[in-house]
């Protein structure tokens, strides 16, 4: 389970990458659950689209592929959703700690004085 700002963190990220599986008018088969399992291996996060001509919503996709292959939905719109599921064998996660983002967005917030004119 990943916390909100995790979730916004990825969302950020997730702006970044194509579109790696497409959900057409079969629906969700083994096929794109193996194709969704491999690249959260290799990834850990990917965006998905269902295509114009399904039957499904991408909130309706989302929620049965996270249910199946045990990963977390980190948000949908529209047509689009994105997927993380953490891998351990990879030396780099993509997620950094909770502590880490609070650090960073610290740092992002500039000190700021009001100069007198």
């Amino acid at each position: 389970m990943i916390t909100s700002k995790q979730r916004s963190y990825l969302g950020k990220l997730a702006n970044e990458i194509p579109d790696i599986v497409f959900i057409g008018k079969n629906g969700i088969t083994n096929d794109i659950l193996d194709q969704v399992r491999n690249n959260l291996k290799a990834r850990e996060l990917i965006k998905c689209k269902i295509q114009q001509n399904s039957d499904m919503t991408a909130k309706e996709a989302a929620d049965i592929i996270a249910e199946k292959i045990h990963c977390d939905v980190v948000r949908t719109i529209g047509n689009k959703f994105v997927l993380y599921k953490k891998n351990l064998e990879l030396k780099n996660n993509i997620i950094p700690s909770k502590n880490a983002i609070r650090k960073e967005k610290r740092k992002k917030v500039p000190n700021r004085k009001k100069s007198k004119k």
